[in-house]
């Protein structure tokens, strides 16, 4: 059985390789950027009172739990400078997530037994996962590589809550670290799901995949 650290250098690695790209102004052929967003926009498959549904949503790795509010900290400090007039507000952006998330010396600080996303539509994925916990990721990035990810969804909604939701403002934060910011009103509107990682399989078409299990968690992460 394979070890499931190639996974995490394609979904992780991969993705923090580009950010640093962007932040040395390197440039990127379109052909390249939307490659690398398919380590991002994995299928989220579920099954309930809606029916079977598979659903794109991006998502992202966390800091492990010591270091989220820390991290939820700076971001929002960086977000409240927001300035329309200010065009260096993304490379700021890109430096923060870089110097917390992306970084070499940032890999430490990331939690890979789980990832993060935000439901935006409220419709059959949140109605299946409000009732049924269990949840597919399926990652594809043409022509070959293909990740499938077993697990359990965990849903944090201020508004159903009633209290702060430290990964729901974590979450939609990051997203506002780098892009346009839109506001706290509609942070609350967006729950956020945290999907814990359970079991890893290499569905690529080569010789190593067609569903192999992955060993999970991977002992050569660090």
């Amino acid at each position: 059985m394979q070890s499931s650290k190639k996974f995490f250098e394609w979904a992780f690695d991969s993705r923090a390789e580009t950010v640093m790209k962007l932040d040395r102004g390197e440039e990127m052929s379109m052909e390249k950027m939307f490659i690398s967003f398919c380590s991002h926009e994995p299928a989220f498959v579920s099954c309930g009172p809606a029916g079977l549904n598979a659903s794109v949503k991006g998502v992202g790795f966390l800091p492990k739990d010591e270091y989220l509010e820390e991290t939820l900290e700076a971001y929002l400090k960086h977000i409240a400078s927001y300035d329309p007039e200010d065009k260096s507000y993304s490379k700021r952006g890109l430096k923060l997530l870089i110097e917390k998330m992306y970084g070499p010396d940032a890999r430490s600080r990331i939690d890979f037994s789980k990832l993060g996303s935000l439901e935006l539509a409220k419709k059959q994925s949140w109605q299946n996962y409000l009732v049924n916990k269990e949840a597919a990721l399926i990652f594809h990035q043409p022509p070959m590589v293909s990740y499938k990810l077993k697990g359990t969804i965990e849903i944090y909604d201020e508004v159903s809550s009633g209290k702060t939701e430290l990964y729901q403002r974590f979450i939609n934060a990051q997203h506002d670290v780098y892009h346009t910011p839109s506001g706290m009103e509609l942070w609350q509107k967006r729950p956020a799901y945290i999907f814990r990682i359970e079991e890893i399989y290499d569905n690529s078409a080569s010789r190593n995949g067609f569903g192999e299990r992955l060993i999970y968690p991977a002992p050569d992460m660090e």
